[in-house]
């Protein structure tokens, strides 16, 4: 009798146990399992964050515009290469700047270009200079007072980002203002010059290719 009771008190306890024990046991597997994925959750939604913070840096620091499809793709001439080099020297690397480059010789503003400290050209194409009679052109070409005063209007003597153009007004070289609008990869200068490719690297300078020559108004 006495053998019978402590059996069925063995077994009457056993079953209180076990439900309690698979209880526990299955808790903790949903907990870890739980904080595995918050923590797989977690480390995902960083990692888009961080992923779509470095390509919106990235891209917000690279040049822009239809026009930068006529930059070489290699070579001195190209993006990279341009980096590497002063402003004057790296326009001379352009193809698309050959004639702005023949008037900065010209004027003797090579070395000026090359020596200046954190600038901003403003640069035209080839096709900008081609819009000017060629009278006119080459009347400028040869009055160096001139040529050197249209020249240094573009130049302005800070280094100016896309963000700075979308309403600027800015003391050039010349000694004039010139001023700028827009946004995203959209900018005018003086209402007239368009940006055709911007927000480009040399070793001294940020460069902004346009589609006008821009005149003083002084």
């Amino acid at each position: 009798m006495s053998t019978r009771i402590r059996r069925t008190a063995v077994v009457l306890a056993a079953s209180a146990v076990l439900p309690l024990a698979l209880s526990a046991c299955g808790s903790s597997g949903n907990g870890s399992d739980s904080a595995k994925s918050d923590a797989s959750t977690k480390a995902s939604a960083t990692a888009t964050d961080n992923s779509m913070s470095g390509s919106g840096a990235t891209t917000a620091d690279q040049p822009f515009g239809t026009g930068c499809a006529a930059v070489p793709k290699s070579g001195s001439g190209s993006f990279d290469g341009m980096a590497q080099d002063p402003v004057a020297t790296a326009a001379s690397n352009n193809p698309a700047l050959s004639t702005l480059v023949a008037a900065v010789k010209k004027a003797g503003l090579v070395d000026t270009l090359n020596n200046a400290q954190n600038i901003t050209v403003f640069a035209p194409t080839n096709d900008a200079f081609a819009k000017i009679p060629k009278a006119t052109l080459d009347k400028v070409l040869a009055d160096k007072a001139q040529l050197t005063k249209i020249l240094t209007y573009h130049v302005v003597g800070q280094k100016l980002t896309p963000t700075n153009l979308e309403k600027g007004s800015f003391d050039t070289l010349e000694k004039s203002k010139l001023t700028t609008s827009g946004s995203g990869e959209s900018y005018t200068v003086n209402d007239s010059s368009k940006v055709v490719c911007g927000n480009v690297k040399t070793a001294n300078a940020t460069v902004y290719i346009v589609d006008t020559v821009l005149m003083p108004t002084s």
